[in-house]
């Protein structure tokens, strides 16, 4: 009888004691992960509006984002890439996509090291055009 209460109570005390971890451990992950989500958000600095050419070294060339102020330079074949975080650094070398976009006047396949880049949401948004008269084109077709 006293092994069975025993190990009764051995099985709640450890019940609990795991309840305790796991509620702790999501507490943890809970308030981390909007320090990172805030990281990762553009800064708008005002400095520019949906419609304006941005310059290269703001814009975070994997997230296609706007990020307000100059980010970390991206050596690649001779080409400057810009990127935000050491993930995204990383994946510049290795993936062809986070290289390339394309024109949405034209529909060519464009390197973003060299592209005209645009401002094309509140939320920090990008597009990449070949040039600006690419982007006059497509400013006068979608008006």
């Amino acid at each position: 009888m006293t092994i069975v209460i025993r190990n009764t109570f051995i099985i709640i005390f450890s019940a609990v004691a795991l309840s305790a971890c796991t509620q702790e451990k999501s507490k943890k992950i809970n308030t981390e992960q909007p320090t990172m989500t805030q990281q990762m958000k553009p800064e708008l600095s005002g400095k520019f509006a949906k419609g304006d050419r941005v310059p290269n070294e703001t814009v975070c060339m994997v997230n296609n984002a706007y990020m307000g102020k100059k980010q970390i330079e991206v050596p690649h074949d001779g080409k400057m890439y810009y990127d935000c975080c050491e993930m995204c650094v990383e994946r510049i070398p290795k993936d062809k996509t986070a290289r390339e976009a394309t024109d949405p006047f034209s529909g060519k396949t464009i390197d973003k090291a060299d592209a005209y880049i645009v401002l094309i949401s509140d939320e920090g948004e990008v597009a990449y055009f070949e040039n600006e008269e690419n982007y006059k084109r497509f400013l006068a077709q979608h008006s």
